[in-house]
């Protein structure tokens, strides 16, 4: 499938683009801190736990210092994970795909203990539980 010229242009403009706003120029893991740890162009530095980012949580320290940034530097890859983050996105508080960031945020929702919640519970517990399935 070959690529229109036009098409190729706009995606470097819009890389160029992204380049400007800040890109990586280094990128560690900080054992002492357990962050990864992203030097930006523009001066910027940002680090964030492991555990936030799709593909990093409970990798051992060894496999999370092996980053890779890509010639663009506005990705991240992990080899010995085989995983991969998007720079923009980091900066954007996004830090998986968008299937995995709403799982994480409907398990962290579901753990929300409001007290809205917590009255609609003990009511529903006063009138007997869940009301029982019923084969149609």
């Amino acid at each position: 499938m070959a690529i229109p010229d036009q098409a190729f242009e706009q995606a470097e403009d819009h890389a160029t683009a992204l380049r400007e706003q800040g890109h990586a120029v280094a990128a560690r893991y900080d054992d002492s801190r357990a962050r990864i740890v992203i030097e930006l162009s523009n001066g910027i530095e940002i680090a964030f736990p492991p555990h936030l980012a799709e593909g990093l949580a409970g990798a051992s320290a060894d496999a999370l210092a092996d980053i890779v940034i890509t010639p663009t530097g506005l990705g991240l890859h992990w080899p010995k994970l085989d995983a991969d983050l998007y720079v923009p996105a980091l900066l954007q508080g996004v830090f998986g795909t968008k299937r995995w960031m709403a799982a994480q945020l409907g398990a962290a929702g579901g753990k929300a203990r409001t007290p809205a919640k917590v009255n609609a519970s003990r009511e529903n517990g006063r009138k007997g539980g869940r009301p029982r399935s019923r084969a149609v």
